[in-house]
């Protein structure tokens, strides 16, 4: 079963529930401020940024912001209860640059050399997200000059080394917790 038709599993959403409870805390946002982890991947107005698992959308808001009108965010969540959520945050906040997608990042079925930064916040390393499928999903739907922001909670799990040692992406900096990586050539 891959990761869309598991976002669909009503078991899967209902024990996720909780998580989703606590990634809206109060106490998240005081503690991880969505702004200061966002400026370490580097966004900028105008960009076309790929969000990899938004979740509740502890992030989309603010990133969609930092983008701009003219900037375009696709938030990609493969959890039904999670993406809806997400959309009904966009809406009541009425950006129009937001794109919601139930999708699994695997197989994202965007265009090739379309993203300009691809966060990958507090999603890997998870079972469904295998790295040995996911970067070249990523590699593929960055353009040349893009990059790939991963941010890691609560560790690092080897991740940067893993990616690193992939081939895929090169040249890590780190900024505010997060990784960057641009895509190999």
């Amino acid at each position: 079963m891959d990761a869309a038709q598991l976002g669909k599993s009503r078991f899967l959403n209902l024990l996720f529930r909780f998580a989703g409870f606590t990634m809206e805390s109060r106490l998240r946002s005081w503690l991880m401020p969505p702004e200061k982890t966002l400026l370490g991947a580097g966004l900028k107005t105008g960009q076309t940024v790929l969000e990899v698992g938004s979740g509740t959308g502890f992030f989309t808001l603010t990133a969609a912001k930092m983008i701009g009108k003219s900037g375009h965010l696709i938030a990609l969540e493969p959890l039904s209860d999670f993406a809806d959520k997400v959309e009904g945050k966009v809406r009541q906040a009425g950006y129009e640059n937001v794109e919601v997608i139930k999708r699994d990042a695997l197989k994202t079925e965007l265009e090739t050399a379309s993203i300009d930064v691809a966060l990958l916040y507090g999603v890997v390393p998870f079972p469904t997200l295998p790295l040995k499928q996911l970067l070249p999903e990523m590699h593929r739907v960055l353009k040349p000059d893009g990059s790939l922001a991963v941010w890691l909670f609560p560790t690092t799990g080897g991740v940067p080394t893993a990616i690193l040692r992939s081939g895929v992406f090169t040249n890590q900096e780190k900024k505010n917790g997060v990784y960057s990586f641009t895509p190999a050539k």
